[in-house]
């Protein structure tokens, strides 16, 4: 009898086990190229950063491309840093990145990300049928007549809903008051105004390399 049940037992973990994977495959769909699976893996790393001091938006981010105001009594800058900390994480991944506070680049404001990929033939509103890779930066909130956005996160997973991936946010505010977190099913924003919809992605592509 024991020995029944402890094959029964075998044969239910094993089940569990393939059925894990099953769901994780369709989940993760096809492989991913080199530079998306940088991106995942750099944004992934970087969850549980908090801004210094911990009740600003003082942080390394923006502090790498000399963005916000320098008023944190160390190396951080002052500012809103979403859009900082995907640029950033694009950047250490070897995508293509021109950072500049001017039209056409990509910057602090959350918009230029939805710009730049529409002048790099790289943005995917939802409803197009694009479905999200992980590597894209999702745009959230988007007003395209006033060219503002509230928020952007970096795609780590499509969760079946073309409208509400796994992301990861920069500049987070659910577990902390200015905190790089996981975003599970993301529909909306993880900013202050939550109520901000997911407008759309855009890819990231190669850096070109120096001749």
């Amino acid at each position: 009898m024991r020995h029944r049940r402890f094959i029964a037992y075998v044969l239910v973990v094993v089940v569990f086990g393939v059925a894990v994977l099953v769901v994780r495959q369709i989940r993760g769909g096809p492989p991913l190229s080199p530079l998306r699976a940088r991106i995942v893996s750099i944004a992934q790393g970087q969850v549980g950063y908090q801004t210094d001091p911990p009740d600003s938006y003082c942080n390394k981010f923006s502090a790498y491309w000399y963005a916000g105001v320098d008023d944190c009594g160390n190396d951080n800058r002052d500012e809103e840093w979403c859009a900082d900390f995907a640029a950033w994480v694009w950047k250490q991944a070897g995508a293509e990145v021109t950072y500049q506070l001017a039209p056409g680049y990509l910057n602090g404001d959350s918009a230029s990300f939805y710009v730049w990929g529409t002048d790099h033939g790289t943005w995917h509103p939802v409803g197009s049928g694009y479905a999200p890779q992980p590597g894209d930066v999702a745009v959230y909130g988007l007003d395209t007549s006033a060219v503002t956005a509230v928020h952007v996160a970096i795609v780590i997973a499509a969760s079946g809903n073309e409208a509400a991936p796994d992301v990861i946010n920069g500049d987070g505010d659910r577990t902390g008051y200015s905190v790089v977190e996981v975003g599970d099913n993301q529909a909306f924003a993880d900013a202050k105004q939550k109520g901000a919809a997911l407008s759309g992605y855009v890819s990231p592509t190669t850096a070109p390399t120096s001749s």
